[in-house]
C-alpha cells in the first residue's frame, strides 16, 4: 500500500473555509493600511544569505531556513572541512541563500537597495509568507504570514501617533472590541539601565524585565543577579515591579525613578506626546496602556515599543507589535534614516475572532445558485444563464455531471447542500418552452418560477 502523504512539521493546509476566513482578514488589514497612505511593495521569498545572517542575534541565524546551491553544491567544500563536518562553516559554502525570516530586514535592504527612487518619508505595506526553523508548537509554525506597515525617513512622532490609530482602526473593522495596546519606550529601559548601573548589560535586563508577568517579580530579580546585575541596582527597581495605575500616574512615578537619566527623561517625553494626542484624538476600540516591562525581543527598537493584547478572557498572546528603530537601514550603509513599523499577528487573530464568533457568515459562502443539469440541451441554456448571471455580479455554477436516474438528482441536491449553496435552479422542458427559470431556496424550500430578469433581480 502506498504511503498516506503528509507535508513538511510546522506547515499548514487551508480548506476553502479557511482561506475565506484569512482572505476577510487579509483584505481588512489591507483596505485600512491604503486608508492610512501606506503602499505595497513585496520582496523575494528568498534573499542572499549575507543579507540575512547577522541580522537576528545568534538565535535568529540559528531559525533561518537555508538553501543549498544547486548542482554539485559539495564541489566548494575541501576535504579537510568536509573531514571536519563543522556544520557551521560547511553552510556559507554549500548555501548562499536563504528563506526570509521576517518582513523587516528585506524590507531595510529594498529600501537601500532602491533609495535613488523611493520619495521619503516612505510609507510601506507588506503582506507575504516568512519562514522559521523553529521548533512546531501550538500558534508557532515554520511557515506564516506577516502583516507589516512601516514608514522611513522621518523621526516626526506623530507616525508613533498614526500607528496607534491604525491598530484602532484595523480591529474596529474587525469588530474586535477591548484590545488593548500596550506601550513602551526603549529610551526609558536604558534609562533604568543607566540608573541602576547596567548600561553594559541593557539586553540582559530588558530579556528578564520582558518576563515580569511570565514568572513574577522574585524570579525576575533572581535572573538579574545571575546575569550580572548588583544587587543594589536590583533594590532601585522595586517601585518599577508594582508600578501599576493610570498612564499620568505611572508617569509621574517613572519621573521619580529616572530624575538622573536624560536618555530616560527623553523617552518619558515622547510617551507623554502619543498619550496626549491620542486621549485628544480619541480611539474607537481600543486602550492604550503604558506598560514599563515591555522590552519587545528585537535589539533594534531605539524608541517607541509596541505589543497589542487580545480582549480579556480570550487566552491568547500578542496579536501584534512593532517599534521605533532609528538606524535599522545603516546595517547595509545606508545611515540616519529613522523608521517605524507595526505588524499584525494574522494567525492569533484569526483565532481570536474564531472564539469570539466574529466572522460574517456570508465569508464562506462560495457560489450564490447552482443549476441542475438534466442533459445537454438544458446544461447549454443554463450556460447562457449563468453567464448573464456572472456579468451581474452574481456567482453561479452547472453541476457537470447530468440527471440519469433521481439518484443522480438527488447527488446533486446533496451536492448544493454540503456546499452552502444558498439556491439551486431547475431548468427542464416547461421551462425551456416558457424560457423561465424555476429558482428554489435550498433552506426554505420555496419555489419561485421566474424570467432571466427577474432571477438576476432575486439572486441579487
Amino acid at each position: 500500500m502506498a504511503q498516506k502523504p503528509s507535508i513538511p512539521k510546522g506547515t499548514r493546509d487551508f480548506n476553502p473555509e479557511t482561506v475565506a476566513k484569512r482572505n476577510y482578514i487579509f483584505s481588512t488589514i489591507k483596505q485600512q493600511f491604503e486608508r492610512f497612505g501606506f503602499q505595497p511593495i513585496e520582496t523575494p521569498s528568498f534573499e542572499n544569505s549575507d543579507t540575512l545572517m547577522g541580522k537576528y542575534g545568534e538565535e535568529g541565524d540559528r531559525l533561518i531556513f537555508k538553501i543549498l546551491n544547486s548542482g554539485d553544491y559539495l564541489s566548494k567544500v575541501d576535504e579537510a572541512l568536509y573531514a571536519s563536518k563543522n556544520a557551521v562553516k560547511m553552510t556559507s559554502r554549500i548555501s548562499e541563500k536563504a528563506l526570509r525570516y521576517d518582513l523587516t530586514v528585506p524590507f531595510a535592504r529594498y529600501v537601500v537597495q532602491h533609495q535613488n527612487d523611493i520619495t521619503f518619508p516612505f510609507k510601506r505595506y507588506q503582506i507575504q509568507p516568512v519562514w522559521r526553523a523553529d521548533r512546531p508548537q501550538k500558534g508557532r509554525f515554520r511557515e506564516f504570514y506577516q502583516c507589516d506597515a512601516d514608514v522611513v525617513g522621518s523621526k516626526s512622532l506623530w507616525q508613533e501617533v498614526e500607528f496607534v490609530q491604525l491598530y484602532d482602526a484595523v480591529f474596529f473593522a474587525l469588530k474586535l472590541k477591548d484590545v488593548t495596546i500596550k506601550i513602551n519606550n526603549r529610551k526609558i529601559l536604558s534609562g533604568i539601565a543607566e540608573v541602576i548601573g547596567a548600561q553594559d548589560k541593557l539586553i540582559d535586563f530588558t530579556v528578564a524585565l520582558d518576563k515580569l508577568d511570565k514568572i513574577g517579580a522574585e524570579k525576575v530579580k533572581e535572573e538579574m543577579l545571575n546575569k550580572g546585575i548588583p544587587q543594589s541596582g536590583i533594590d532601585k527597581l522595586q517601585p518599577l515591579f508594582v508600578l501599576k495605575g493610570s498612564f499620568a500616574d505611572q508617569i509621574i512615578e517613572l519621573q521619580a525613578i529616572l530624575s538622573d537619566s536624560e536618555e530616560g527623561k527623553k523617552g518619558i517625553e515622547e510617551l507623554e506626546f502619543i498619550n496626549s494626542a491620542i486621549s485628544e484624538l480619541g480611539l474607537e476600540t481600543a486602550f492604550l496602556e503604558l506598560d514599563v516591562t515591555l522590552a519587545r525581543g528585537l535589539n533594534y527598537y531605539t524608541g517607541a515599543i509596541y505589543e497589542v493584547s487580545a480582549p480579556k478572557g480570550v487566552d491568547m498572546g500578542s496579536i501584534g507589535g512593532g517599534g521605533r528603530y532609528d538606524d535599522l537601514t545603516g546595517i547595509f550603509g545606508l545611515k540616519d534614516v529613522s523608521g517605524v513599523g507595526i505588524s499584525f499577528g494574522l494567525d492569533r487573530i484569526y483565532l481570536v475572532l474564531e472564539s469570539l464568533n466574529l466572522f460574517p457568515e456570508t465569508i464562506t459562502t462560495t457560489v450564490k445558485a447552482m443549476f441542475i443539469n438534466f442533459g445537454t440541451k438544458e446544461a447549454m441554456a443554463c450556460s447562457k444563464a449563468i453567464k448573464s448571471l456572472r456579468l451581474a455580479g452574481i456567482s453561479a455554477e452547472l453541476y457537470p455531471d447530468a440527471i440519469t436516474s433521481n439518484k443522480h438528482m438527488k447527488k446533486q441536491m446533496n451536492f448544493a447542500n454540503k456546499s452552502n449553496i444558498a439556491f439551486v435552479v431547475l431548468v427542464g422542458d416547461a421551462e425551456m418552452k416558457s424560457n423561465t427559470f424555476t429558482l428554489k431556496h435550498m433552506n426554505s424550500g420555496e419555489q419561485r418560477t421566474l424570467s432571466i430578469e427577474q432571477l438576476i433581480d432575486a439572486l441579487q
